[in-house]
């Protein structure tokens, strides 16, 4: 109860903390500063040195920043005591929820034995709960491939008849998915959201346990000013290499900066688009999305909408939390570098619009902050290249032209250079103590818990995150390189597709990778090339940056390689703890029901999708049933439509005609009565019939 009683003062308390915290930076960042000065042989006077302290400066406060956060949530998970822990204020145990809330999962092309999988498992957990007359399950698919939008009501079926979930989870499909994914939410907003008091958003991989959901309601029905609480999704279910560290990484190390976010954002959390629930009736009323003036990609509709609904809840005066210690919460990776890279590129695209947004009206200070941060992730990439960009043109000048000892302008003096390798040595050394600090931190946290054995044990953990950190230094390069040609690109007016997410397996073989990554290979041996001929020992400096980059194909390659990850899970690497032990976690129930699927696979499933409707009588009487149109007249187009596939079979026809047909359930039965009838005759594209 106590708690409880604290949580109004969070405004106060959260204004402290933020002040304590520029205050660190700012101190942290004089300090490194200072020290750079002391290594360069001008001491800022050189313009190139001077734009270097500057680039210098906003580098080291970022660091700063991750570094404090590391260090304030490592002490908060260290003692477990948090008066505004959101968690912690509610009981467990508490008997009885009000209201009724939707569970949504919106899609869009998506991987469907996975997405469906994952939603039964998550549907099977709260269903144990004994809680389930609470809640309603919503497929919102936006999906525009034919193949897809038909394979997901086969699923939803299925889904419904293995789980009699016939009342409880619903299925629609949205012809046009405008605005996308806020779009898709402010539909169902729109059409049923009067009748729920909650939503709890899922992505397409999303998996969580129902004490989970249970808990996440009565927590907004004991903190009637949440208008949002986010969860903490650990990444699970991955087999590729990259996959399985980018998952153990996440699992080590998320905990220790989620709590140290919520230490500085208490209740003016982010939201990140999934795993949180929602209250309904303040969503509908202040998330309406506005249109950026311009063209895309900074301006027209806002892509990275999370941030911005937290944003506007906050406006209103509605919390938003983040729930850093509730279990339960899982989603994916992406399996592949270059699908790491796509995702990335459109997260780039919609953050920095976010730009846009900064300084409105009524923001919350938290959620500028969020805003800021989001943008920095990649703006900083473009800002890192430059400065060893100029670094490398310092070096060229030094080797290259006569020193100017009058560097800072007119003067009766001259300035002599200065070399302090010791001051080097030191700020280099902090700057990686910086970097490195939050991975040490969190195995402390492990150790103190217990919980290495979850992890494979001491010495598998310790090996996992040797490697895990290795594997970083070597793509951290390669992303700076991306990440700063996708902020250059957005800021040039290039715009992107946003296409589906790739889940699961998708191994890259060497023609892609080439394709895909040979100018960053030729860029950085080019770049070494250069170095060495200025200075065969600065080479050396530039090592750890430029290494990535050359070898950027054989990783991309072999870190695609689900044998290379499956053979690490065998020799006990990168484990997280919902592969060890007897118990099933929810992970390991999705795992299993994905194999089932395939497993279970209908002899009709490599037909196309308008091919499975008119042949496959489940999957006919699924569709038509789903049609929201009863059955009526055909238009003369419609029959000219039906006598073509039945002369030259459905490949003949457009995806814009085989829409046209599957949205006519008259159409639809008669074609299928038609080929079932003849179906002991010779294929239905050889023959004619009159209708």
């Amino acid at each position: 109860m106590r708690r409880q009683l604290l949580l109004p003062a969070w405004r106060e308390a959260a204004r402290g903390r933020r002040t304590a915290l520029c205050l660190l930076v700012t101190a942290q960042t004089v300090i490194g500063v200072g020290s750079i000065v002391e290594t360069l042989p001008y001491q800022g006077y050189a313009r190139f040195e001077f734009a270097l302290i500057i680039l210098f400066a906003l580098l080291f406060a970022w660091i700063s920043l991750g570094f404090w956060t590391a260090v304030v949530g490592f002490f908060v998970l260290w003692h477990a005591r948090d008066p505004f822990d959101l968690t912690g204020a509610a009981d467990p145990e508490e008997s009885g929820i009000r209201g009724r809330t939707a569970v949504l999962m919106p899609i869009y092309n998506e991987d469907v034995d996975r997405a469906f999988a994952g939603l039964q498992a998550t549907y099977s957990s709260l269903k144990k709960t004994g809680r389930l007359e609470h809640f309603d399950f919503f497929i919102l698919s936006d999906s525009q491939e034919i193949d897809k939008w038909i394979e997901e009501e086969i699923a939803w079926n299925a889904l419904c008849r293995a789980v009699d979930g016939y009342d409880r989870i619903f299925y629609r499909h949205r012809r046009q998915n405008i605005r996308r994914k806020s779009g898709n939410i402010a539909d169902f907003c729109r059409r049923w959201g009067s009748n729920y008091d909650h939503m709890v958003v899922l992505d397409a991989d999303s998996a969580m346990e129902g004490d989970t959901i249970v808990r996440l309601v009565r927590l907004m029905e004991r903190h009637p000013r949440a208008g949002l609480i986010q969860t903490v999704s650990l990444a699970a279910n991955q087999t590729s290499l990259l996959g399985r560290i980018q998952q153990f990484a996440n699992q080590v190390y998320t905990p220790l900066f989620a709590a140290g976010m919520h230490f500085w954002s208490l209740g003016e959390s982010p939201y990140w688009g999934h795993n949180a629930i929602i209250r309904v009736e303040a969503f509908m009323k202040h998330c309406a999305l506005p249109r950026l003036p311009g063209s895309p990609p900074l301006g027209g509709e806002i892509l990275s909408h999370d941030f911005v609904e937290a944003a506007l809840l906050g406006r209103a005066g509605w919390e938003t939390w983040l729930a850093y210690t509730l279990p339960g919460s899982y989603e994916e990776t992406p399996p592949t570098l270059h699908d790491e890279l796509k995702r990335d590129q459109r997260w780039c695209q919609g953050n920095l619009q976010h730009a846009r947004l900064l300084l409105a009206r009524g923001i919350r200070p938290g959620h500028r902050a969020v805003f800021a941060t989001g943008i920095v992730t990649y703006v900083s990439a473009l800002l890192w290249l430059v400065f060893l960009l100029l670094s490398t043109g310092e070096l060229a000048l030094q080797a290259l032209f006569e020193r100017d000892y009058f560097s800072g302008g007119p003067s009766l003096f001259p300035i002599w250079p200065r070399w302090r390798p010791d001051v080097a040595v030191a700020l280099l050394g902090t700057t990686l103590f910086m970097l490195f600090a939050p991975k040490f931190l969190a195995l402390a946290l492990i150790v103190k818990t217990g919980a290495q054995r979850s992890f494979g044990g001491g010495a598998a953990l310790g090996a996992s995150v040797v490697l895990e950190a290795l594997t970083s230094a070597l793509l951290a390069p390669i992303r700076m390189f991306y990440h700063s040609r996708f902020v250059l690109s957005a800021l040039l007016g290039r715009s992107i597709r946003w296409s589906a997410q790739r889940r699961g397996e998708g191994q890259i073989g060497y023609i892609e990778a080439i394709r895909q990554q040979a100018w960053l290979t030729c860029l950085a041996m080019a770049w070494a090339a250069g170095i060495y001929w200025i200075n065969p020992l600065a080479l050396w400096l530039l090592a750890p940056v430029l290494l990535g980059a050359i070898l950027a194909i054989p990783i991309a390659v072999y870190s695609s390689r689900s044998t290379l990850g499956l053979a690490a899970r065998r020799c006990g690497l990168f484990l997280i703890p919902e592969e060890i032990g007897a118990k099933e976690s929810i992970v390991t129930h999705k795992q299993n029901l994905l194999a089932s699927r395939k497993r279970n696979a209908s002899p009709f499933e490599s037909l196309d999708g308008l091919e499975r409707v008119l042949r496959d009588p489940h999957a006919n009487a699924i569709h038509v049933a789903l049609l929201r149109r009863a059955l009526g007249g055909v238009s003369v187009t419609i029959r000219q439509l039906q006598e073509k596939v039945l002369c030259e079979g459905t490949e003949s026809l457009s995806p814009v005609e085989k829409k046209r047909l599957l949205l006519n359930p008259t159409a639809l039965v008669e074609l299928h009565l038609m080929i079932t009838r003849e179906a002991s005759g010779p294929p239905a594209s050889t023959r004619s019939f009159e209708l």
